[in-house]
């Protein structure tokens, strides 16, 4: 079901547009909309050109905040496509006047666009939606068409982690990252009764840890030697 327009939701989304960039092609065939490339200019948008991750579905940016709090060290973009949601996170890091803490509304599809090939660090995919149905498995954030993407943008050796509470989602990310060429570490079937130091809870991840439910984890690198 389609989410209800918030009230006031063209103001309040001008009132961050200096943190704030919103993609015009949301309803064009991105296959064709990614050949005419408008890389963003990251290091005048930052002020800086510090190590570069990103934050594909940050929803309400409970993560994003205090990824970027406790590491300013880097710089944090953070995804998400629906602008219902994307405000919220927006009007928080405002609020936080976190500096290193920026936010592109679009779809995954449309990263490569944007980023430079070879430009980002690291990727977080928190809770990203399972599609639990098998006809839309392509719109899985894991499925190997994402994963094509985020290596042309992924700096040689970069990570990517993962969280989810879906163990059959898990189960098809270990499988698609894999076929991919990426190499696993650090893969947890249960995070929160494990020995990791210094995880960040989402919301998501927070409801379901208090409901009992174990939170998968992996860590997914590109290897130096592999040239797609």
């Amino acid at each position: 079901m389609r989410m209800r327009k918030k009230k006031n939701l063209d103001e309040r989304l001008l009132a961050v547009e200096d943190i704030l960039f919103i993609s015009d092609f949301e309803n064009r065939n991105f296959k064709t909309a990614i050949n005419d490339k408008e890389y963003l200019d990251l290091d005048g948008w930052f002020g800086d050109n510090k190590p570069l991750y990103l934050e594909i579905g940050c929803g309400k940016g409970k993560f994003a905040l205090e990824y970027a709090k406790a590491h300013p060290e880097i710089n944090l973009l953070a995804v998400e496509k629906s602008a219902n949601v994307i405000v919220e996170a927006c009007e928080k890091a405002k609020e936080a006047e976190l500096t290193n803490l920026r936010f592109i509304k679009c779809s995954a599809e449309y990263l490569e666009k944007y980023l430079k090939e070879n430009s980002v660090d690291g990727i977080f995919l928190n809770f990203s939606c399972p599609f639990p149905k098998k006809a839309y498995a392509t719109h899985r954030l894991t499925h190997r068409n994402f994963l094509k993407i985020y290596k042309k943008i992924l700096k040689k050796g970069a990570e990517i982690h993962q969280k989810t509470d879906n163990m059959h989602f898990f189960e098809f990310s270990i499988e698609h990252l894999t076929s991919e060429g990426f190499a696993l570490k650090n893969v947890s079937l249960d995070l929160h009764n494990s020995d990791f130091e210094g995880n960040i809870e989402t919301e998501y991840e927070h409801r379901f840890a208090s409901l009992g439910q174990p939170i998968y984890r992996l860590e997914a690198y590109t290897l130096e030697e592999n040239d797609d």
